[in-house]
Formats: structure tokens, C-alpha cells, sequence
């Protein structure tokens, strides 16, 4: 069997990595920008995002037509047997619903898996799916895998700034303005797709022990068995500040030596649009063995 994988930019996947991987096919994520549409990495780069954020440009997230999902699809049957579809999980999103519901009409050849992922942990969904397709596994036996091993993985995001999640609504105008008084830094989790609320700390020094003492534990009782097994990967994530994120990843490799790092990347936008600039993540994730 010859699988196609197919994903969508809020696996933090860009376009020239993509091409860098045979067999992976990146769908955009479309932005509304003052009313006018753009797509991730294609007419809206990583720059021009934080920079509109910044001035307190008008964005909002959007997903992708169908139309330019199907059309994908259509155009990879031609030299594949068959497509799996990686969307974002479907707690975040419509995205997953409507690909599944057209994917229905492809005589099982389109396999769309909603196993909870975004950002680091979509992506290494991805990577599975391509060393699964690779040991030569159908589309089927690709879909059924992610779906087993969907739960296990944990990302921490600290945020850096209160005035985005206040203006989505996550934080009252009253707790943002004490918080930024304060100089809280929220720690925020992503179980199952959701993004939810984890713990307050004063700073970023204290967040980042927080996040890394949180992930150490999931090593320690949750994925326990993974780790013994060599199936655990960690990774490292941010919004707008690559020199903080890497030496996050030091600090991160320093205390958790015995498992490798293996991508420190952007949050996609789609995330960083709740949180801003600024913004730093730690995820773990299991790995095809």
C-alpha cells in the first residue's frame, strides 16, 4: 500500500519541512485579518502574524474549505492508494467533523484520525504515521494506532502576557488587570485537545520548574511503561521567542536527561492567537518504536 499523510499547519509542520518529507502534504490554516483572508506560511508568515498581533490587528482563526481539503485528497489518489488525514483535534475545532463527514464518500480510502492533537504532539502524530506507512501498514492499521495511543501525551504552556486570554474571554477584565499587576504567568495544559487552565505562578523562572515538574511526573506514573520502553519523545514549543525556547530546551535536556528533545518549534497560530508573544511549552509524547 502506498498512504499519503495529510495534516494542517497547526501541527507546527511548515511547508519546506513538508517537501522535506516524503509522503507529508501540510494544509494551511486560513486567518480573517481585518476581514481578509490569509493562510499560515503561504501569505501570513510567523513575523507578519506577531507583528499585526502586536498592533492589535483584528484576527481571528477560520478552517480550512473543504473544497481545498477535498481537492487535496483527490489530487493524492491519483498516485496513492490511500489518505491519512491529521487534523487538529476536534475539541478545538470543526475542521475534524467536516473532514470526517466527507471522507465518507472515498470508498475507505480517506482515513481522518481524531486523536486530540495539536501543535507538537499533532506533529508527532504525523511523524508515527509516516513510519507506520513506511513498515508498510495501510491506512487503516495507521488510523487505528493514533486512536489507541492518542492519550498519551501532555503539553504545559506558560503564558507571558494576561491580555489575550482576557480577550478571549478566559480571564475576567478584573483578574487580568490584577494578574498583570501581580506579574502572574498562568501555566496552561492541553490534555485530549483542550486547552485548560493548570496553575498560577509569580514568574517565568518559577513557571518553567512548574511545567518541567509537571511533565516529569506524567514520565514518572503515567507513561511509566512507555519510558521503560524507550517509546517517549519530549519537545519544546513558543510563540515569538526562539532564544528563551532553547534555553528552556537546555534547561529541559539538564533535568530530564534520559529522554531526547527532539524539535524545539513554533506554537501554530492558531494557538498563539489565546496567547500572544512570548509564550513558552513543554510536551511529551509517545513514538512509534
Amino acid at each position: 500500500m502506498k498512504v499519503a499523510i495529510v495534516t494542517d499547519s497547526n501541527s507546527g509542520i511548515t511547508q519546506k519541512e513538508a517537501k522535506e518529507f516524503k509522503d507529508l502534504y501540510v494544509i494551511p490554516m486560513p486567518f480573517l485579518v481585518n476581514e481578509e483572508e490569509y493562510f499560515e506560511d503561504i501569505s501570513l508568515s510567523q513575523e507578519e502574524f506577531y507583528k499585526m498581533l502586536g498592533e492589535d490587528t483584528d484576527i481571528s482563526t477560520s478552517q480550512p474549505s473543504i473544497a481545498s481539503v477535498t481537492e487535496l485528497w483527490e489530487k493524492l489518489l491519483k498516485d496513492y492508494d490511500e489518505v491519512v488525514h491529521i487534523p487538529m483535534s476536534s475539541a478545538l475545532s470543526m475542521s475534524c467533523e467536516t473532514a470526517t463527514n466527507f471522507a465518507e464518500n472515498y470508498n475507505g480510502k480517506v482515513h481522518v484520525v481524531d486523536n486530540h492533537r495539536i501543535s507538537i504532539t499533532q506533529k508527532a502524530s504525523c511523524m508515527d504515521a509516516l513510519a507506520l506507512a513506511r513498515q508498510g501498514k495501510s491506512g487503516k492499521e495507521i488510523k487505528d494506532y493514533l486512536l489507541k495511543t492518542k492519550s498519551d501525551s501532555s503539553i504545559y504552556i506558560m503564558v507571558d502576557t494576561l491580555k489575550y486570554l482576557k480577550k478571549g474571554g478566559r480571564v475576567t477584565p478584573a483578574a487580568a488587570a490584577i494578574g498583570t499587576l501581580l506579574k502572574i504567568k498562568p501555566v496552561l495544559q492541553i490534555q485530549g485537545g483542550k486547552l485548560d487552565q493548570f496553575a498560577k505562578v509569580m514568574n517565568e523562572k518559577v513557571a518553567r520548574q512548574k511545567m518541567i515538574s509537571a511533565i516529569k511526573k506524567d514520565l514518572q506514573e503515567r507513561f511509566a511503561d512507555l519510558v521503560a520502553n524507550g517509546e517517549m519523545i519530549l519537545s519544546c514549543a513558543y510563540t515569538n521567542c526562539r532564544d528563551k525556547a532553547e534555553d528552556f530546551a537546555n534547561q529541559i535536556r539538564a533535568e530530564i536527561p534520559n529522554i531526547e528533545v527532539v524539535w524545539v518549534d513554533p506554537l501554530s497560530l492558531s494557538v498563539s492567537c489565546h496567547i500572544g508573544s512570548g509564550s513558552l511549552a513543554v510536551g511529551c509524547m509517545r513514538k512509534v518504536k
